[in-house]
């Protein structure tokens, strides 16, 4: 397309270099975009609970549900018509079952260990992704055993081993340690291979930081009541560190770690970034409840629009280098893309 001339400069005076052109027409952007999102890039969070016919809403949550088992398999024949190549489960326990060192986790009948079979039975090849932490099952709703008044590391470490056992004889394809302990990756790595299970993959949670943009997970769960007055410090990391993200990074892919998670997402991007740098290995972001919740309001009160904002921070996560996102919006973005593709 021709501009008019500007008489009033010289040929010399004018830029060579327009970095605008390459942004003038749609076609041209699409050409040198460095980062793209797709459907396969998605992890979808599924919360579970009991009962018969729930899908109960969190109400810090707007738009996510809990979902009995009876209920379970039409959510998971809707996340497989999308294409979403991975979910992962996090249970609602009932108070009477939960007790000071979380036994419920070892129950090879339990809300996970069933739902992971419904999902295997409706869809085989999506990825059933389980995480390995004592908060839902225990009475004081921290990620470990509690002895004399502290996270025991060592003791907690018992019990995670144990808890990926019996979720990978349920069939889930990979093993998600969230609780911070150290040394729970090679604890686990060992475990599976002596059983057997030597495919099994592990996805720490290699960076998790002691954030406030868990509380609407918590109360998904049911662990907030039980947390009220106490703290999670002592294990998961503080979110003035960063140099510390990565001796635990490197802790992690030495035990074993398949995939590492950096969690909360968008308020750590210089760890994703600096992570995929320095190590160059698969990294997932995980866009929390806090962050979920956020977005969702501002949407909700017409401040920001819907689509662009929600695509905006997933290619936020791709462009600092993650390689998949875990998102409460994987459903909504991977209908946009389909229909996009279509």
């Amino acid at each position: 397309m021709k501009q008019p001339s500007n008489k009033q400069f010289s040929i010399n005076s004018f830029p060579r270099i327009r970095l605008r052109r390459n942004r003038l027409l749609k076609f041209s952007r699409n050409l040198v975009s460095e980062n793209n999102l797709s459907v396969n890039d998605l992890i979808y969070p599924i919360f579970i609970t009991y009962g018969s016919n729930v899908k109960e809403a969190v109400s810090s949550m707007p738009g996510i549900y809990r979902f009995s088992l009876d209920q379970l398999h039409k959510e998971i024949e809707y996340i497989s018509s999308l294409n979403i190549p991975a979910i992962a489960f996090f249970p609602k326990i009932e108070d009477e079952l939960k007790t000071t060192n979380g036994k419920e986790a070892l129950n090879k009948n339990n809300l996970v260990c069933k739902a992971i079979k419904i999902s295997k039975k409706i869809n085989p090849d999506m990825g059933v992704i389980t995480d390995v932490a004592l908060d839902p099952y225990t009475d004081h709703g921290h990620d470990g055993i509690l002895y004399n008044g502290q996270i025991d590391n060592d003791l907690t470490l018992d019990i995670l081993c144990k808890q990926a056992i019996v979720q990978a004889e349920a069939g889930c394809d990979i093993i998600a340690p969230s609780d911070m302990m150290d040394g729970r990756v090679a604890a686990i790595r060992d475990t599976l291979d002596d059983h057997g299970f030597v495919n099994t993959q592990i996805m720490s949670y290699a960076v998790k930081y002691a954030s406030s943009f868990y509380g609407p997970f918590r109360e998904a769960v049911g662990s907030s009541l039980n947390l009220t007055r106490k703290s999670k410090k002592s294990y998961q990391m503080d979110p003035a560190n960063s140099a510390e993200a990565f001796r635990e990074i490197r802790l992690d892919i030495n035990e074993g770690a398949d995939m590492i998670i950096i969690k909360p997402g968008m308020p750590y991007l210089d760890i994703i970034t600096r992570a995929k740098q320095e190590f160059n290995f698969p990294t997932i972001a995980y866009q929390v409840s806090g962050e979920y919740s956020m977005i969702k309001c501002v949407i909700q009160n017409g401040w920001f629009d819907k689509e662009n904002i929600i695509f905006e921070t997933l290619m936020c996560f791709k462009r600092a280098g993650a390689d998949g996102i875990i998102t409460y919006f994987a459903p909504y973005v991977a209908k946009k893309l389909i229909n996009k593709v279509l």
